[in-house]
C-alpha cells in the first residue's frame, strides 16, 4: 500500500446505514459468500489466494459485484455499483471512488458473522481484511488490519457476561469494540494510530452497533484512572528490533510492553472484571518461562494464563519477516534484518518465544489462584463460558476445606468420556482416561477410585457418601480413602470433569 493511500481521508460514516442495507440487500454476508464462492474459495480468501474467487465471481450479479468491489478490490463497472449500491451517496461519502466510468473501492469490507447470527461489517485497509486481496505482506506503519486468526480468537475467548463497562484496548478495526458492544453499556475503544479509531468508527456504524468513545493514545494512557468491568486487548505483542511496524510492533524491549499491560490492568478493573489478552513472553535462558509470567500478575487478581504455541528464535524471526514482507525485498537487507532479529534475542537471552492467552480476574483474594499451564491441543471455541467457568470453580474450591468438600454433592460434566487403555483381552484396563468433549477438550488419567467416584456422580450423594460405598466395594480402610482422595477430586474440579450440584 502505498504512502499516499495511507494518508488518503476515509470514509464517513453518518449515511452508513443505506450502505448497510444495500448490503444486506444483496446478501454480502458471511453466508451469502460461503454460499456463492464455495467452500474451497471461501477457505483459499482466508489464505489470502483470490483466484478462485474471481472465478467464482465471473458471473454479474449483485453479490459477485460487491465481492470483486469490497473483497477482491477489482473495479466494477459504474452501472453494475450503481445497481447495487446508493452509489452517488457511496461515491460522496468516500467509500467508492469514481475512476473513468469504473468504481473502486477505497476500503476493504468484509462481511462477518456474530456470535447470535448478526450480519456485521469489518472495515480496513484495502487488502487488509482476511479473505481481502493482499493480507498484511508489504504494508506501510500506519496499516489498519482486518480480521485475522489472533482477532478471532480473543473475540472467542472473552467472557461476555452482562457488563456497565469495557475498555477495547488497541481496537484496530474494531472487531473487540463490535462484540462488546453487544453486552456492555458503555464501550471505550482506544489506540496509539488515530487511524485505526476512524475505521473501528467505520466498524461499528456499518455493523449497525452503537457508537463507542474513541480515544487516541498508547496502552492505559488515554483512560487515565478510570475502571472497567471488562479489558480486552490483542495488543502490538511482536518481540522485534525496534517498532517498525504500528499495528505489531510494541517498541518496547523483548516482552516489555505485554508484560506492562498485564500489570496495569489490575488497578483499571472493577471487583470481579476481567482483564483478557493475547501476549507473546520471551523463553529465557536459565529462567521458568511459568515463574516469569506468574511474577506479571497484579496484585488481587485471579490469573488463568495459557501458553499454546512455542516456536524458536528463528522460526520467530522468519515468522515475522514474511509478514512484513521483507522474503520478497533485497535479500541482503533481508539478511541484515535477520540478523538483527537474532542479535535482538541473543542480547536478551532469549531461546525461543510463547503465544497464548492471559486472563486476569480482579478477585481482591488473599491468596489469589494464578493457573499458567501449557496446551496446544485443539480446544472449542467460543470459549468464554468456559473461562468464566474455570474462575467461578476458583473461588468455589477456594471456600472450600476437605471436610466440606467431601460433604457437597458433584455431578459429572456434560459430555465427559471414559476410556478404558489395555492390552486387548486383558481383565482390567492398565489405566483409565476422563476425557471432555466440549470447551478444553482436556483429558485426565484416573486410577480405579477415580473412575468409579466420577461414574456415581449424579448429585444424589455427597462425595464422602461415595467414597465410604467405593471403601466398602474395594475392602478399603473408608478412612484412609477419605483422607487422600480430596485432592483428587479438587483437581477434576479444578480442571472442569466435575461440577458443585446446584443446591436443591
Amino acid at each position: 500500500m502505498s504512502t499516499t493511500s495511507l494518508t488518503a481521508s476515509l470514509p464517513v460514516p453518518d449515511r452508513a446505514d443505506r450502505l448497510r442495507d444495500a448490503l444486506l440487500a444483496a446478501d454480502f454476508t458471511a453466508d451469502g459468500l460461503l454460499e456463492l464462492l464455495g467452500a474451497p474459495a471461501y477457505a483459499a480468501l482466508a489464505r489470502s489466494e483470490t483466484v478462485p474467487a474471481l472465478r467464482a465471481t465471473r458471473a454479474d450479479g449483485p453479490l459477485a459485484t460487491l465481492v470483486r468491489l469490497f473483497l477482491l478490490q477489482q473495479p466494477v463497472p459504474r452501472d453494475g455499483a450503481r445497481a447495487v449500491l446508493p452509489l452517488d451517496e457511496a461515491l460522496a461519502d468516500g467509500w467508492v471512488v469514481d475512476e473513468g466510468g469504473e468504481v473502486r473501492a477505497t476500503v476493504d469490507v468484509r462481511p462477518y458473522g456474530g456470535p447470535e447470527g448478526q450480519d456485521w461489517f469489518i472495515v480496513s485497509d484495502l487488502g487488509c481484511a482476511v479473505g481481502g486481496a493482499g493480507g498484511a505482506s508489504g504494508h506501510g506503519e500506519g496499516v489498519v488490519l482486518g480480521v485475522g486468526g489472533a482477532s478471532t480468537t480473543l473475540a472467542g475467548i472473552t467472557v461476555r457476561t452482562p457488563v456497565a463497562s469495557a475498555l477495547d484496548l488497541g481496537t484496530g478495526s474494531g472487531i473487540q469494540a463490535l462484540h462488546a458492544a453487544q453486552h456492555a453499556t458503555r464501550v471505550t475503544a482506544t489506540d496509539l494510530n488515530p487511524r485505526a479509531l476512524e475505521f473501528t468508527r467505520l466498524t461499528l456504524a456499518l455493523s449497525g452497533a452503537p457508537e463507542a468513545d474513541l480515544r487516541t493514545g498508547s496502552l492505559f494512557e488515554p483512560v487515565e484512572s478510570e475502571t472497567y468491568d471488562l479489558i480486552v486487548s490483542n495488543p502490538p505483542f511482536v518481540i522485534s528490533p525496534g517498532a517498525r511496524l504500528t499495528y505489531r510492533d510494541g517498541g518496547m524491549g523483548g516482552d516489555d510492553l505485554c508484560r506492562s499491560l498485564v500489570q496495569r490492568a489490575g488497578e483499571r478493573l472493577n471487583e470481579g472484571g476481567f482483564a483478557q489478552f493475547l501476549a507473546n513472553w520471551q523463553h529465557v535462558e536459565g529462567e521458568d518461562w511459568q515463574e516469569r509470567l506468574r511474577s506479571w500478575v497484579p496484585r488481587g487478581c485471579d490469573a488463568w494464563i495459557v501458553q499454546r504455541e512455542v516456536q524458536d528464535v528463528t522460526q520467530y524471526a522468519e515468522l515475522w519477516l514474511r509478514d512484513a514482507g521483507d522474503h520478497r525485498d533485497d535479500p541482503e537487507r533481508y539478511a541484515q534484518r535477520y540478523e538483527a532479529w537474532l542479535d535482538e534475542f541473543e542480547q536478551r537471552k532469549t531461546r525461543a518465544v510463547g503465544f497464548g492467552w492471559i486472563t486476569l480476574r480482579k478477585s481482591g483474594a488473599e491468596e489469589p489462584s494464578i493457573v499458567v499451564e501449557e496446551w496446544p491441543h485443539p480446544v472449542e471455541q467460543p470459549l468464554g463460558e468456559a473461562v468464566r467457568a474455570h474462575f467461578a470453580r476458583q473461588d468455589y474450591l477456594r471456600s472450600r476445606d476437605d471436610a466440606a468438600l467431601l460433604a457437597d454433592h458433584f455431578v459429572l460434566a456434560p459430555e465427559v468420556m471414559q476410556e478404558q487403555v489395555g492390552l486387548p483381552g486383558a481383565e482390567d484396563p492398565e489405566h483409565v482416561v476422563l476425557r471432555q468433549n466440549r470447551g478444553m477438550r482436556r483429558a485426565t488419567k484416573v486410577d480405579a477410585v477415580g473412575a468409579g467416584f466420577a461414574g456415581v456422580c449424579d448429585g444424589t450423594l455427597s462425595a464422602g457418601r461415595i467414597l465410604d460405598a467405593i471403601a466398602q466395594l474395594m475392602g478399603e480402610d473408608p478412612v484412609m480413602l477419605r483422607d487422600r482422595t480430596p485432592q483428587a477430586i479438587r483437581l477434576l474440579v479444578e480442571e472442569g470433569f466435575l461440577e458443585p450440584a446446584a443446591e436443591a
